[in-house]
Parts: C-alpha cells; structure tokens; sequence
C-alpha cells in the first residue's frame, strides 16, 4: 500500500480519533448489549467530547461515518461515501499517484437533513440518548415534544446507495400531526465510465398522522448513479432486508461461544468486517483493505496471506469467490521475464504494483496453500497449483548464501528498514512450503511433496541460523542481519510452530514490545512512546503464535485487553491498520486475522491434507469450554465442541448429525479429525 508521511498523520490522528499509542483513556465507553450488539449511553456518559468513526461496506459502495459527541451531548456526523467502481479524473494540481486513490466519492456534513415540523416548531434532534453498533450504526435521539427520532445508517449490499433510516415514533398519549420537509441534492461530474451523479435525498411524505406509540419511517439516501441509472431504483426496505440477511448468515456461520462474552462478540463484530468489504470488480468479486484508500484491488499480504486462507472456514460464498478471485489473478500475472510477481493490483485491476519485490511470493506460496487445503477443492487446487510452484522457484532462487531468502523490503513497503534479506519473507516461504508438500500429495504431485519438505526442514535451519539472535538479552531473532533493534515480526516462527526461541520471543513480545495498543513495530530509545508506531496486524500474529506454540494462558491475558479495548474502548468496534498511518482505520483483513486467532491459535485448526484435518485445542486456565459451531472444513458445516473434563480436554467433533471424533486428550495436545 501507498507509502504515508507519519509525522503529517499524528496530529490528525490524535485529533480524530482520541486515540494514541500510549492511550491515557483506558475506561470503556460502550457495553456488551445482546451477544450481537454494543451500546453506548450517554445519559450517563461524563467522558465528553468524543470523536470516533467506523467504516460499513457493500458490493457498491463503502462509507467511513465520523461521529461527534459534544459535551451538551449533540451529535455531529460527518459521512465520508465511497463508490469504489466509478473512477474519477486526476485534478490538474494533484500527485499521479492520486490516480490509485481515484474513487468517486464525496463528503456530506451534518446540515444535510429533511426538516421535521410539529405544533408550528422545527423538531431539531441532535441531542443523543444512546447509540447502538450491531453492524449497523444506530443513534437513538433525545425526545422532543413527544417525538423521538431514531436514526439507523447501513449500506445497500448490492447496489450503489447508503441508507441513514429516520424513525420517527409518537411516545405521548394524544395523536400528533407531523409535517416533513425533503432534503434534496444532485451533483453530477464526468468520469472515465461517463456521467456520475451524486444524489442525496429524503424520500419521506409530507404530513403524517401519528397515533399513541406510532411509527413512521423514510429514508435519506446518499447514492451515486451511472449514466441511465436512476435513482429512483433505490429501495431502503430492500436495502436493510439485505444487510440483515446478510448479518444472519454471518452470526449463523462459524459461531464462537466461549466464556469470555467480549471475545465472543469481537469475534462476530470481526466476521462482519472481515467480509462486508468485498467489490465488484473487474477480476469479479474481490476483498479489499477499505480504510478509505484501498477498493476494488488486492494486494499479496492483505487477501493472498491475511484473509484468503480465513475465508473457507466462514461458509460465506461471496468471501470464497472473492478469495478464488484473487488467487487466480496473481496466477494470471506470473511474470514471463525473470522478475518479482506484482505485488497488488489496484482500482479495479487495472494498475499492477510491481515496482517492489517486499517477498510477495513467499506471501503467496503460504496464503494460496492454506487457503486451497483449507477448502478441499481439488479443481482449484489444481487450477491454482502453477501459481505456488512458481512462487517457490522464485523464493528458492532468491535465497543468498546463507539461505535466507531476499527481498527488497516486507509488507511495510519501505517505511522502516528490513535489510536484504528479513525474517518475515524467509519464515513465510517456510510456511508455505510445509502446506504446498501437503497440497502436492493430494494432487499425487508426490515428488514435489519430498522436495518441499526437505526445502522446508532447511528453510527451519536457516531461521534459526541466520536469524536467531541475543536481542536486549533475549533468546530470539534480528530481522534482518544488521538489525539492532527489537521487531513486530519475531513473532512470525511462533505463527509456523517454531518454538526452539518461544521463551525470549514471547517475552521480548509481550514485555517489551507491548503496549495499550498492542505490539510495537519497533523498539526505538530514540522514538517517544506517543509517536510510536504499532500495526495491529503484528499483535494478531503474535497471539495466534503464542497459542500456537502452548502458552495459551499468557496470550489470552493479552487477548482480554486488546479485545476490550477494540470492543469496548475509545475507537471501536474492530482491529485496526495502524497508528499513526491512516487514522488508525478499520481495514478488513485485520478483522479476519482477529477470528484466527481463535480457529488456528485456541482450536489449532490445521488442514492435513482434503479429508484430515488436526485439531489442537487449548483451554486458557480461566475456561471451561469453548464451541465453535458451523465451521466449514472442506466445505462441510461441523460443531467443534472442547470441554475441560477434570485434568483433559473433551472434544467432540459433529458434522451432518454425525459424530466424527469424541475423544479425551491433555491440553494442547493434537487429534486428527477424518473427515
């Protein structure tokens, strides 16, 4: 992604969105409401203002709300829409690099609202009582003479509008005449598909008669239309049937019970946004970043090696097309010449990023594995299988003469330095050669299978070797070979089972690399803590490799905290990119990161081969239990179900009715389910 200027970001970000590395605000705002839902009441809220904004997507369209709360408790909402498709000029003082960012899309203020009028007065609902998120953004308005406006925001799943829904309920005891005034705004601009319109309305009728107890609902649209398109087409009632079926087959699908209700709502709260950012495109349908800049493009690290291998346990079709998609097009682009794969390609397809080689193809070789013995599809397996083969020729040949394998820079893209060689590519070449040798057996590739693994048994040396490293008088790893300093990705091996250096990596983790926010980039003397800089797709990875390699307890200490924080804390409800880049939002792949935490690291979910698949389950000292229920292995729904039973575990495997393992085992210890 687009190299930021940090220190232009900090400023802008402390300002937002109230939140800073070292955040001083560690009370919670919002509560747990229902399993599916967290609440904010202002009645009794003291911590005023406050600032936050959260991004909700469809097909067609993705919108960042920004939201203020001031200290008299009015509401001031600013609503950032986004129509990824409809790609805009270049202006004539702008960058070229604009041209990635080129999205339709406009901001619309608080002043754009229809008028409502009772008793020869303006109804004016700004103070707020409550607000509610539950994959939509609700905000439950002071009453006023009577009348209570309830005002619920969502994006159409499929087609290019946003809907902020406006209930007005008569809550006295006489029947009340109220009046509306429309709001009604057009803005049209030539783009590179013709004519874009900007279209935001209220479509609400003139005079309603209310009776004791009453509603009336209407719509305010913000849309966008296309040459002959009309907006007329927009339909709210369909709009929000849409979004809540699509929110029931999320809730329905891969659903976490454990005895930690914040974790188990985090989790859900994570599959929405883990899966509502997904486009139309060009390559058809694909999972994007989202944040504000990233649409209708993918890019090696966020869909090849973050979300694509997630998807297949979610049972949510769009998601798996989306991934499918997104393997094949970097199988499509396989360099001819001898050079680096693409790294994304962006605004609908149509740029390749191939100007750095950040070890994308180790990126790829891992996620297009996993992701392929995760689903059992042997037709995909084979249709993508050019793309890993090249992917490890390439890694391969890269290696220096130690055998770590070289790359110009990492996921980070050059804002910090990463040597000629790191330790991230390196351990996700690793990775995915263990996966790629279990994918070629069951593709009777069985040649390939012992060459990969003998390539994967050195690649563990070489990490060891050349990485390991004494870092602050820890047993761990240098990033790279001059590194000094200690790194967010140590904590990479844990992720693959290498634990030969888990005791210094964790500590160096979670000691000192660890903060309010979660994990460091870099442990700096010479960077003040406020502008230090954390991603939060390091902290996943670390607690999924803490879990991964038997020390549940420590990383479910950290994972309460982090959990409750993103839940419950300053800026909500999801995983966050990074502080101080981008305003700390709510990028997509992060979310699903998140749920793997809880399907690769507690459950140690790992595919074996189409039909095996070996189960690790660790109960942290605080559980009982814990149920994951319609998860889909090798597109089969099944019930995990691990229940402490005196000093074991007992676990039970169901899938159709049928009982596919129901066995005793120690905690932490592995069991094959055949399936």
């Amino acid at each position: 992604m687009k190299k930021k200027i940090y220190t232009c970001c900090f400023l802008y970000t402390f300002i937002f969105c109230g939140a800073i590395a070292q955040d001083t605000k560690s009370e919670n705002y919002w509560e747990l409401a229902d399993g599916k839902s967290i609440t904010w009441d202002l009645t009794k809220e003291e911590k005023l203002p406050h600032k936050d904004n959260i991004e909700l997507s469809g097909k067609k369209v993705s919108v960042i709300l920004y939201y203020e709360i001031d200290t008299a408790k009015n509401l001031s909402i600013t609503k950032d829409v986004i129509f990824p498709q409809l790609r805009t000029y270049n202006k004539s003082n702008e960058p070229d690099w604009k041209k990635y960012r080129a999205y339709f899309r406009k901001k619309v203020g608080n002043d754009a609202n229809p008028a409502i009028s009772y008793n020869e007065k303006l109804i004016i609902p700004s103070k707020i009582d409550s607000v509610k998120i539950s994959g939509m953004l609700t905000f439950y308005c002071t009453p006023v003479d009577g009348l209570m406006v309830t005002k619920t925001i969502y994006p159409s799943m499929e087609n290019r509008f946003l809907v902020e829904q406006w209930d007005v309920k008569n809550i006295d005891n006489t029947e009340k005449t109220v009046f509306f005034t429309n709001y009604n705004l057009q803005q049209k601009e030539l783009g590179y598909k013709g004519t874009y319109r900007h279209e935001v309305y209220s479509n609400a009728n003139d005079r309603m008669v209310l009776a004791p107890n009453e509603s009336y609902s209407f719509p305010m649209y913000y849309g966008a239309t296309l040459n002959e398109e009309k907006a007329s087409d927009f339909d709210f009632k369909e709009a929000l049937k849409e979004r809540k079926q699509y929110l029931k087959t999320i809730r329905e699908n891969l659903v976490l019970q454990t005895p930690d209700e914040i974790i188990n709502t985090l989790f859900y709260f994570s599959k929405i946004r883990a899966s509502e950012s997904i486009f139309d495109s060009s390559m058809g349908l694909v999972h994007s970043p989202g944040g504000g800049n990233y649409y209708t493009g993918i890019w090696a690290n966020d869909q090849v090696e973050y979300s694509g291998p997630f998807f297949p346990y979610l049972g949510y079709k769009a998601a798996n097309t989306a991934a499918f998609n997104t393997y094949q097009k970097f199988l499509e682009n396989i360099p001819k010449e001898d050079t680096h794969i693409p790294y994304a390609f962006e605004v609908d397809g149509i740029f390749p990023m191939k100007h750095l080689d950040r070890g994308d193809a180790a990126m790829i070789v891992y996620g297009t594995s996993l992701y392929l013995l995760s689903t059992g599809d042997i037709a995909q397996s084979k249709q993508l299988w050019p793309l890993i083969e090249w992917s490890i020729a390439y890694c391969h040949k890269k290696r220096n003469k130690e055998g770590a394998v070289q790359s110009a820079s990492d996921e980070m893209e050059g804002r910090i330095e990463t040597g000629t060689a790191n330790l991230s590519t390196s351990t996700l070449y690793y990775g995915g050669l263990r996966y790629a040798s279990r994918l070629a057996k069951e593709l009777k590739l069985f040649d390939k299978a012992s060459l990969y693994e003998k390539r994967a048994d050195e690649m563990e040396k070489v990490i060891e070797n050349y990485f390991g490293s004494t870092m602050e008088g820890l047993e761990t790893y240098k990033y790279f070979e001059e590194n000094n300093l200690l790194r967010h990705w140590i904590c990479l091996p844990l992720t693959m089972g290498i634990d030969k250096r888990k005791e210094g990596t964790l500590a160096a983790l979670f000691k000192k690399l660890w903060t309010k926010n979660g994990i460091l980039v870099e442990l700096n003397p010479e960077v003040p803590v406020e502008k230090a800089i954390f991603w939060d797709r390091a902290t996943l990875y670390a607690l999924r490799g803490a879990m991964k390699v038997g020390e549940v307890n420590l990383a479910y200490d950290k994972l309460k905290s982090y959990s409750q924080k993103r839940l419950l804390g300053d800026h909500v409800p999801y995983a966050i990119e990074a502080f101080p880049e981008n305003n700390m939002k709510h990028l997509s792949a992060e979310s699903a990161l998140y749920c793997r935490i809880i399907t690769e690291g507690l459950l140690g979910i790992e595919p074996m081969g189409f039909g095996k698949t070996q189960l690790s389950p660790s109960l942290p000292e605080a559980w009982d239990y814990i149920e994951l229920k319609n998860v889909y292995i090798s597109d089969k729904p099944m019930d995990i179900s691990v229940k402490r039973k005196e000093r074991k575990l007992q676990v039970k495997v169901v899938s159709d009715g049928k009982v596919l393992l129901n066995k005793s085992i120690k905690n932490g210890n592995s069991i094959m389910v055949i399936h």
